[in-house]
């Protein structure tokens, strides 16, 4: 099995698809690898690509502050995306483009090897809980896979976009962090 940094330096080096071609970085993913719960997003925006980290714009400061509502820090989470490189003028990755970057996250998954999951936003939804998912309509709601317990929410893009989210949001963080409580309690 890969450690997560041999995992990087292959993910670096990726050129399965047409995004390697307009990337400034690849944006991995980080955190705490030894976390018991792992955020995913739909892929990096500008700021990300820029920086070679995820969630650092605008949708990362609104992120940030979500986790410390919840008492949480990103050093005590790890933060990834469906896709490592970023889609021209921030558009969804297509279908394409996620199926040829699902592996590597999936091997971020048995490496870091979560009990909780949380998809920000459907394309996320949709490449991890399934293919027909409506964040609107299923999100909050807590899916058992496996040994993951799994859940959708808005990303945190779709919240600054219109504000009447922030309560179906806050909503489901606390759900989240009743579940990081009740798994990290039976530790």
């Amino acid at each position: 099995m890969y450690s997560l940094n041999e995992l990087e330096v292959i993910v670096k080096r990726c050129n399965r698809c047409p995004l390697s071609k307009t990337r400034t970085n690849v944006v991995f993913g980080e955190g705490n690898e030894e976390s018991s719960i792992m955020f995913v997003g739909e892929g990096p925006g500008y700021h990300e690509d820029k920086m070679g980290r995820p969630f650092v714009g605008r949708s990362g400061e609104l992120f940030d502050k979500i986790l410390k509502a919840i008492d949480l820090t990103r050093e005590d989470v790890y933060i990834a995306n469906i896709v490592k490189c970023r889609p021209p003028n921030n558009r969804n990755p297509l279908k394409e483009e996620c199926k040829s970057c699902i592996e590597f996250l999936r091997w971020q998954v048995k490496i870091i090897n979560p009990d909780i999951i949380v998809c920000l936003g459907a394309v996320a939804a949709r490449n991890i809980i399934q293919k027909d998912f409506r964040i609107t309509k299923n999100r909050g709601i807590w899916y058992d896979r496996d040994k993951f317990n799994i859940m959708a929410t808005y990303h945190p893009a779709a919240i600054l976009r219109d504000v009447n989210k922030k309560k179906d949001a806050w909503e489901d963080f606390k759900s989240i962090k009743n579940m990081y409580n009740k798994i990290n309690s039976e530790i």
